[in-house]
């Protein structure tokens, strides 16, 4: 059975409930051949600052590359050169901006990647992420990614910021992920997101006998890990720079050394699931960069999303979706002797 046939869909009563973030961080080749691109500025960014105006104009380009060149004069709002980043726009602005290609910039590119569509309209698609797959292109992932791939997929997706997509996934993570397919649907997404009205669960497979409650609430502010600033670290947020977030893991089974848990997001921060899984003394198995050990034959972190549920932002509907674990996660959960339940 494939993975497409192993996902459901449910469009029934109601149902229980990152902003993305973008870590590519590119300056300007100088040397490289200089466009000048013209943008008027939509009624939906009226009133936004100049540099997230152009974020969602001219999604090809980072954030931080837009503010360096506002800071270096490359920016016009209706023929006057604009030098603050933090200036405000108005809807129907002329936005003229001189720019140079990069390695960012140069990855908007479609590239035929086999995508898992378990469900699709005019408004938005439901996607099974494979492992392995990246989400969106960074430093080291400037190709091959399911941006890449949705660009091929769906010609709407070149007028939407991120090609629509509204949340990740990490790359070694499987499962269910929503892409919008319009703007106002994207908005409305990131907004349901935001107000935690879309629901995400995760499978995951953890070091270690599971002792006490069998639900756990982990409410534990996430931030750089001040000692390692590759990983994020549960901090105290009166000294170190974080964001507040709450997990509510629930024991599915425990054996001696491994417990298979279900995650329930109620904020989305980078890594959340790894990082309180691990802050309960509970890591992920083969998630090695938060202190778990390679087992069971995988070759990545044991974490799947299991289940998404919302209400459809244009009809209405309430939807839920749920994808079975992929069978290297599978294998590794029987092989501690372990059985996953898909009605839990």
């Amino acid at each position: 059975m494939t993975d497409s046939e192993q996902s459901h869909l449910i469009i029934s009563g109601a149902v229980d409930p990152q902003p993305l973030i973008d870590d590519a961080q590119d300056e300007a080749d100088g040397s490289a051949e200089m466009e000048l691109r013209r943008v008027s500025v939509p009624v939906q960014n009226h009133g936004s600052r100049l540099d997230k105006a152009l974020a969602d104009l001219v999604p090809e380009f980072s954030r931080s590359y837009l503010q360096q060149l506002i800071e270096a004069g490359c920016v016009q709002v209706k023929g006057v050169k604009a030098t603050k980043p933090s200036l405000k726009v108005k809807a129907g602005d002329e936005l003229t901006i001189e720019l140079r290609p990069t390695p960012q910039s140069q990855a908007f590119k479609p590239e035929a990647i086999a995508l898992d569509i378990v469900f699709q309209d005019p408004y938005l698609m439901v996607i099974n992420k494979p492992a392995g797959l990246v989400v969106h292109p960074a430093p080291g992932n400037w190709s091959g990614t399911l941006l890449n791939g949705l660009l091929a997929h769906d010609p709407q997706a070149s007028l939407l910021p991120r090609a629509g997509i509204v949340h990740r996934l990490d790359k070694d993570t499987s499962g269910l992920m929503v892409v919008a397919r319009q703007r106002q649907t994207m908005d409305q997404l990131v907004s349901m997101i935001a107000a935690r009205t879309v629901s995400r669960e995760y499978i995951a497979l953890a070091h270690g006998m599971w002792l006490g409650a069998k639900t756990r609430q982990v409410e534990a502010a996430i931030g750089r890990d001040p000692r390692n600033r590759l990983r994020m670290a549960v901090v105290d947020l009166e000294k170190n720079a974080g964001k507040t977030a709450l997990t509510v893991v629930t024991l599915l089974q425990s054996g001696e050394r491994q417990a298979l848990v279900k995650c329930k997001l109620h904020t989305g921060r980078t890594h959340q699931i790894r990082v309180h899984l691990a802050f309960l003394g509970h890591p992920l198995v083969s998630d090695e960069l938060y202190g778990g050990a390679a087992a069971g034959g995988l070759d990545r972190q044991a974490l799947h999303a299991c289940r998404l549920a919302f209400e459809h932002p244009v009809t209405g509907a309430m939807m839920e979706f749920r994808s079975q674990p992929p069978a290297d996660l599978k294998t590794a959960i029987e092989s501690f002797g372990l059985r996953y339940n898909e009605k839990l």
